[in-house]
Parts: C-alpha cells; sequence; structure tokens
C-alpha cells in the first residue's frame, strides 16, 4: 500500500476498535465489511456467513447500492471460490477472478469484478464467515508490482505444502502481500468481535427467556388466583338468587370486579412478554409504547415524559427498561396508586430514569427485614451490572419513587 505500513496499522487499529464498539452479530459483520472496504481500498466488499445448507444465513455488503442489491436477486450459494474459502480455509489473491477456472458467473444485475481478495473468518476451525474484496481502487507505485510478483512466487512455491497459503492466479493483481496480510489481522480479530456478538446475543435470549418464565409464573399465581376466587363469588351468587335477590346482585358486581382484575393482569403479562423493540425503536420509543398500553389496561393513571436523552449502549438501555418494567409492575399490583409517572431525562453523557406512584409506600427496612423485596434486588444487580446505581425513596402513605441512573458510553 502506498501510505506506509504505519498508516496501515493505524487503519487496522480504528477497524478493530469500531467492531468492539458493537455487540449486535448484524452490526458487527456490517463494521468488518466496511473496514476492510475503506483499508484496503477496494471498490466492493462483502462477508458471507454460510448456513449449513449450502448457502449463506447472512451476506452482507458495502459498495453495492440497494437498487443494485434488489436486482441482484437471491443470496448466493457456496460455490466457487466462496466455497473454497468456507471449505478448504483457504485465503485467495488473484488477477482477475474472471479467469479462474472455479469461476462460475454471476447474475446480470452484478457489478464487474476483476482483482480480487478473500480470507476466510476462522474461530479455531470452524469458519464462520467469508470476507472477500474486488477491484482495487489504487495500485502501487511503479516497480511494486514487480517486487510483488517475486513475492508471489516464492508464496506459490510454498502452497503445495501449506493449505492455508492463498491461491494466486496470474501477475499484476491490484491487491498487494501487504493488503493480504492486513486482512488477514482483520480476519482474525473479526472471528473475535464476531464470536463475542453471538455470545452476547445469546445471553441475551437466555435472559429473556428467564424473564418470561418469571412473568410466566407469577401470570398462573395471579390469574389463577383471580379465576378461584370468581368462581367461588359466582357460586355464591347461584345459591342466593332465589332466597336473597339483593345479596346475590352484590355478588353478581364482584363477579365482575374480579373479571376485570384478572384481564387487567392478562393485559399487563402480554405487554411484559411481548419483545421489547429496542434494537428497531430505541428506549424512549419502546417506553413511551408500553406505558401507554398500561395506561388503557390499569384504572390508575401512567404517565411518560422525556427529555433530552441520547442514544446509550445496549445493555444500559436494555437494563432501564427491565428496572421500568418492574417499578411499574410492583405500583400497578402492590401500591393501590391513583398514578403512576415514569420521567427519563438525561443525565451527563447518562441518563436517569424516574419511577413514582402516590400509593400506599412501604417501609423499606421493614420490607427487607421481612425478606420481601418487591424485586429490589433484582432491580439493583442490573442497575450495577451497567456501571448504575439505583436509589429507592418510599414511606408509609407517601408514595414510592424508583430512581436508577446510568453513564452512557
Amino acid at each position: 500500500m502506498t501510505n506506509g505500513p504505519r498508516s496501515g496499522l493505524t487503519a487496522v487499529s480504528t477497524a478493530l476498535l469500531a467492531m468492539s464498539r458493537h455487540l449486535q452479530v448484524r452490526d458487527v459483520l456490517h463494521t468488518i465489511v466496511v473496514s476492510a472496504r475503506e483499508l484496503l481500498d477496494a471498490e466492493y466488499a462483502a462477508l458471507g456467513v454460510p448456513d449449513d445448507h449450502g448457502g449463506f444465513a447472512q451476506f452482507v455488503v458495502d459498495g453495492v447500492s440497494d437498487e443494485q442489491w434488489k436486482a441482484i436477486g437471491p443470496l448466493p450459494r457456496q460455490h466457487g471460490i466462496l466455497a473454497a474459502m468456507i471449505q478448504d480455509a483457504t485465503p485467495q489473491r488473484l488477477a482477475d477472478v474472471r479467469k479462474d477456472p472455479r469461476f462460475e458467473g454471476w447474475p446480470d444485475a452484478h457489478p464487474d469484478m476483476s482483482d480480487f481478495i478473500g480470507m476466510p473468518v476462522a474461530d479455531g476451525e470452524e469458519i464462520l464467515g467469508a470476507l472477500f474484496l474486488a477491484n482495487k481502487k489504487r495500485r502501487g507505485a511503479e516497480g511494486e508490482e514487480g517486487a510483488e510478483g517475486e513475492e508471489d512466487a516464492e508464496r506459490r512455491s510454498k502452497s503445495d505444502a501449506c493449505p492455508h497459503v492463498a491461491t494466486y492466479i496470474g501477475e499484476g493483481c491490484g491487491f498487494t502481500a501487504e493488503d493480504e496480510d492486513l486482512l488477514r489481522v482483520l480476519a482474525q480479530h473479526a472471528a473475535i468481535a464476531l464470536t463475542n456478538a453471538r455470545l452476547y446475543e445469546r445471553s441475551r435470549e437466555l435472559t429473556i427467556a428467564g424473564e418470561r418464565a418469571r412473568l410466566a409464573h407469577e401470570l398462573h399465581d395471579a390469574v389463577a388466583q383471580k379465576l378461584f376466587s370468581l368462581r367461588l363469588t359466582a357460586q355464591a351468587a347461584t345459591a342466593l338468587v332465589d332466597r336473597d335477590p339483593a345479596r346475590a346482585k352484590e355478588e353478581l358486581h364482584e363477579v365482575a370486579r374480579l373479571a376485570a382484575e384478572a384481564a387487567d393482569e392478562l393485559r399487563a403479562a402480554v405487554v411484559e412478554l411481548r419483545p421489547a423493540g429496542l434494537d428497531e425503536d430505541g428506549l424512549v420509543a419502546t417506553l413511551r409504547t408500553q406505558i401507554q398500553v398500561l395506561d388503557r389496561a390499569h384504572t390508575a393513571r401512567v404517565t411518560f415524559a422525556s427529555q433530552g436523552v441520547r442514544a446509550l449502549p445496549a445493555a444500559q438501555e436494555e437494563a432501564l427498561l427491565r428496572v421500568a418494567q418492574e417499578s411499574l409492575h410492583n405500583a400497578l399490583r402492590h401500591s393501590g396508586a391513583g398514578h403512576v409517572a415514569v420521567t427519563l431525562t438525561r443525565a451527563g453523557q447518562g441518563a436517569a430514569l424516574r419511577v413514582a406512584d402516590d400509593g400506599c409506600g412501604f417501609e423499606p427496612d421493614v420490607v427487607r427485614r421481612a425478606g420481601r423485596h418487591l424485586g429490589l434486588v433484582s432491580m439493583r444487580d442490573r442497575a450495577s451490572g451497567v456501571g448504575g446505581s439505583l436509589t429507592v425513596n418510599s414511606a408509609p402513605g407517601m408514595g414510592t419513587a424508583v430512581v436508577m441512573e446510568v453513564p452512557g458510553g
């Protein structure tokens, strides 16, 4: 590369830092592709994650417009050079990919490509993907290609002894040996970033599964109790309808009240069981939507206000959402509040969440000694787990306020 090794290492460092900022697999894949294309000054870049059926579970591109991508059609299959990188873990650097005997053509809308470089992304023996680039924009200075040809010849002589040495066809490829070395370093770190992202998403799935199991247990207990009371009250009304119609009428009013409470429990549980749209909608919109549903489902008024909140790291947003849900759950089920107010405001680089109700309140020390934490332990764990803090202010007859702050990032 004409910018020299120091510039190349700086670019790699920048690319690695960009990858480390993301925890979602799709974001990591996109960052890898964009970083590789910029690093090697290529016109096109792509990364394919193979599935178990000869195709690709994900295929991320950079340098191709949305219109072009739609016109190209379905995702490619594992064949030709892509298959070689995935099945044999073999890097590829070609002067003209179209002249490679493994080349099988491409769709009419596919951009034309000539010089090509590809690198498998591997975690040990597992091939996570194939990263490739095409059409080098700037070639080396005059004389560099000759030196490159000698190095290529030396590498070609070693290729028979080592299956992981790149395959070369023809001289004059725009991508150099230095490009290959940089791409190899990027692919190694991309494997780490991609593995971490997969582990993070798996941990989130397990957390959500745990949350759903907890909510399902609470739903069963709460609704089963309501339905049992409903059944007994209905039986009492049936027994009284002939000899004491007035009393029977009262019992029927109680039936209606219990049925309404059971419906409220179901609605609240459905809101919490529904996957939060944090990735698509963000924390503010997700909170607003859930609180609007809770306001309709409960007799208490539930309001939400936000001001100046910026996007936060995904883990902090999820922790804030879960603490808000737990606090709302406590307020609506246990406090007898007429109004629950949720506010989310900017606090330095981070945010502060406040859930306050005008209910009966409680004595935190008494509740703690009695072993009834109302989820306070789990909420504090969530806050501390993302570097935040949580405080609970309450007193009998004075309502409750739960405040959580996170540092941002």
